[in-house]
């Protein structure tokens, strides 16, 4: 009895820590290190595991040295019976491990104490017939962890999947808001102060044709010079808050936007794009971001870019052979451009470097994992 009401005590102190978070990763290392200090559990960590089935540890809590080892390299690799039965379907419950080979390459490997760990228990983690990933546990010189054992890790299990579901779906909403935020932005922008630069435009125009007077011809020739450029500034910038065209590809869309920009392209793809909506609408900015930088600073207006798709990640490079500039000076006080391209990358796990010398072009490469 006394056993009950203390498992009762963990699953509602972890229920508690799991509601109040609202951030994914504090949130199960929260849970997992509330999980251990209540239980006869002394070690734990947690995959994710995406559609292509490879695992990502995300979490960790009390590994051992031989499992921490540089950067917990012999849990990040090799094979293992819980993600090969997860990957088949075949996981459907708390289980005990009968081997785990990455324990046992990390023990050959004499990198460490393992503090008599060589077997762990593993859980899927989901919500209904949505799968996450793996809650992993273990504990020294244990080979086998009983079926009351097993069920609590199977409750706290249910209570994370619930909780992972939750801040997906709370995200989902936030992207949905920020979106329809961005379509508001971009529909006042085109009501208003397009409209406005538009009707300055005419007024230009209808002011050059009706003086005579020379001087007041050139003043209203730059005013409308002055507001055609504005004009093409505000169309780029509501194009960016609601684009139009990635329902066709991502190579259309900058093709679309390179066309409004005034700028020539030419596309080079290696690899099927086939990449999550998140992963694509990066690139999309990125690029857009880039092409900006072409048009107002590159002094040319041909632009080259490369695609390359891979298994795990996609390499996007756009290449000119423009004005130039320092990379070193550039990167020590970033324009908002460029350290906007570097927080989009670095969003999505990625990463954003330049070539670039004063009179030789500018080549930036953007690599994002998906």
């Amino acid at each position: 009895m006394t056993n009950d009401h203390s498992n009762i005590a963990i699953l509602k102190e972890i229920a508690e820590l799991l509601n109040e978070e609202t951030e994914m990763i504090p949130m199960l290392n929260g849970a997992l290190s509330k999980f251990l200090s209540g239980t006869k559990f002394e070690t734990g960590w947690i995959f994710f595991i995406g559609e292509k089935g490879k695992p990502e540890l995300v979490v960790k809590q009390n590994l051992p040295e031989a499992l921490s080892y540089n950067g917990c390299e012999h849990l990040k690799r090799g094979g293992c019976w819980c993600v090969s039965r997860y990957r088949n379907d075949e996981l459907k419950k708390a289980s005990n491990i009968i081997e785990c080979q990455r324990i046992e390459s990390a023990i050959e490997a004499n990198v460490g104490d393992h503090n008599d760990i060589t077997h762990h228990a593993t859980v899927p983690l989901q919500s209904g017939q949505e799968r996450f990933g793996l809650l992993n546990v273990a504990s020294r010189n244990t080979v086998r962890f009983t079926d009351e054992e097993l069920d609590l890790l199977e409750s706290v299990a249910f209570q994370m999947g619930s909780a992972i579901k939750r801040i997906y779906l709370t995200n989902e909403q936030q992207e949905i808001a920020r979106v329809q935020e961005r379509n508001r932005l971009a529909r006042d922008l085109h009501d208003s102060v397009n409209q406005l630069l538009f009707s300055v435009t005419l007024t230009a125009r209808a002011g050059i044709e009706m003086t005579e007077q020379e001087e007041l011809k050139e003043t209203f020739k730059d005013i409308q010079q002055l507001t055609q450029e504005a004009l093409t500034e505000m169309r780029a910038l509501i194009w960016q808050l609601r684009p139009k065209g990635l329902e066709s590809g991502l190579i259309e869309a900058i093709k679309v936007y390179a066309e409004m920009m005034n700028l020539t392209l030419t596309v080079h793809v290696s690899g099927v794009i086939q990449l999550p909506s998140r992963v694509e609408e990066t690139l999309f900015r990125i690029a857009q971001e880039a092409l900006n930088n072409v048009r107002k600073h590159a002094g040319v207006t041909h632009v080259q870019i490369f695609v390359n798709v891979t298994a795990t990640d996609v390499l996007l490079v756009v290449k000119d052979a423009g004005q130039g500039f320092n990379v070193e000076v550039v990167h020590s006080i970033p324009s908002i451009g460029i350290q906007s391209i570097k927080d989009r990358s670095h969003a999505v796990g990625g990463r954003a470097d330049w070539v670039s010398e004063i009179g030789k072009g500018t080549e930036l490469l953007v690599r994002l994992p998906y």
